[in-house]
């Protein structure tokens, strides 16, 4: 456990003393975790002790991807948001279903050995794009705001959006259908995920929000307790939304979008160390993925699993994207630089435990085809991101 501890913290140690090199390179973080959790992994150097099991790496997946949701969204700008609304309205009422009746009609022809409900599955799984792997470009001031905005909403909404939807398929495929058949389950799941998480996100925010206005006007707020209340904010938002039943994901995003909007003079000071915890969180993640998940794909990978994974970050993706942006203002290349940086992270992940855990017939076929994805996606999109999102910045100013 000692030496674990060890190579984790002097290798968080290390990168957080270059992370600012890094990051202006072709290279992202992501790419430098997955591959130092490789290189210490069994296939490694087979370094470490611990052994993640599905739900830790779920658990530890999820409580990322719920803080990065809450800090992008508190961070958002939303008069820009008002502005182009129409770019991100397109990508979820539009593009999102157009991607996973796409993703559905390629796998039902490259897996022929898969349910039609599993090849839902795996469509869907594969559809909500990941906030912390394009952060890289979300980030970037160089990207025009209405597109930097537009895919922050997009993949902060639309691994929320999918949850109800992964439910629905996930009850079909083992037969777990009540009497009121389809349409009342449909029903039933998106009330209970969406409006449960809409509802718990938007309470305990609120509340959290008057607290902290409170607590700031009588001055009991301190330097060092001031970096804790946005981390546990968000995580309850998650916590308490799963627990009754609703999207944990939608809870910590429209938490997120309401902080932001309330606390507007402060919500920078009470974001820094969040932000912070949740890189940690996300390095941690990906170091893991590496270590227990990759180590373990790596060689098991069929043409037709790569098949799909290329054609899932390319053609599935890409062009829906395309289709749905038809009409608005963006040129050509904008619309190829929107679908492209769709990258495939931690929502997929998570969603493919859920599955796994499930135990269907061919959930080893549906998990190394989300494996693949995320580890193309990892580094297709990490080599990408800066000089692309640098080049069409400068060719959009330049217009």
């Amino acid at each position: 456990m000692y030496l674990d501890l060890v190579i984790f913290a002097v290798f968080i140690l290390v990168y957080s003393t270059v992370a600012g090199a890094i990051e202006r390179t072709w290279i992202s973080g992501a790419i430098i975790f997955t591959a130092f959790g490789l290189l210490i992994g069994p296939v490694g150097l087979d370094l470490i002790s611990f052994k993640a099991d599905r739900e830790a790496i779920k658990v530890l997946a999820e409580l990322t991807l719920a803080l990065v949701l809450f800090t992008d969204a508190a961070g958002a700008d939303l008069g820009v948001l008002k502005k182009f609304e129409k770019l991100p309205v397109r990508l979820l009422l539009v593009g999102l279903p157009l991607t996973i009746l796409l993703g559905f009609g390629v796998g039902a022809i490259l897996f022929q050995k898969l349910s039609l409900f599993e090849v839902a599955l795996l469509a869907t799984m594969l559809a909500p794009t990941d906030a912390a792997l394009g952060k890289a470009v979300v980030s970037n001031e160089t990207v025009p705001n209405a597109v930097r905005q537009g895919l922050n909403v997009e993949s902060g909404l639309n691994d929320g959006i999918c949850v109800p939807i992964l439910f629905l398929f996930l009850a079909l495929a083992t037969g777990k259908v009540d009497e009121g058949g389809h349409w009342q389950l449909a029903l039933k799941l998106v009330v209970e995920e969406i409006g449960i998480g809409l509802a718990v996100g938007l309470l305990l925010t609120l509340l959290a929000v008057n607290l902290l206005k409170l607590a700031r006007r009588q001055q009991w707020l301190t330097e060092t307790w001031i970096q804790v209340p946005i981390v546990a904010l968000a995580i309850a938002c998650f916590a308490a939304a799963q627990f009754l039943g609703g999207s944990g994901f939608i809870a910590a995003f429209s938490g997120g979008l309401l902080f932001g909007a309330l606390a507007k003079q402060h919500r920078e000071e009470f974001l820094l160390a969040a932000e912070s915890t949740g890189n940690i969180m996300a390095l941690i993640t990906w170091v893991i993925f590496g270590a227990a998940v990759v180590s373990k794909a790596i060689g098991n990978f069929s043409w037709i699993v790569v098949l799909y994974a290329i054609l899932s970050l390319t053609l599935i993706r890409m062009l829906p994207v395309f289709f749905s942006l038809s009409g608005l203002q963006a040129n050509t290349e904008g619309k190829l630089f929107i679908g492209w940086f769709g990258p495939r992270g931690l929502a997929s992940i998570v969603f493919a435990v859920i599955v796994v855990n499930a135990n269907l017939p061919n959930d080893g076929t549906l998990a190394m085809a989300v494996v693949c994805t995320v580890i193309l996606s990892i580094i297709l999109h990490g080599l990408s991101a800066n000089p692309w999102a640098k080049g069409y910045g400068e060719r959009s100013r330049e217009d």
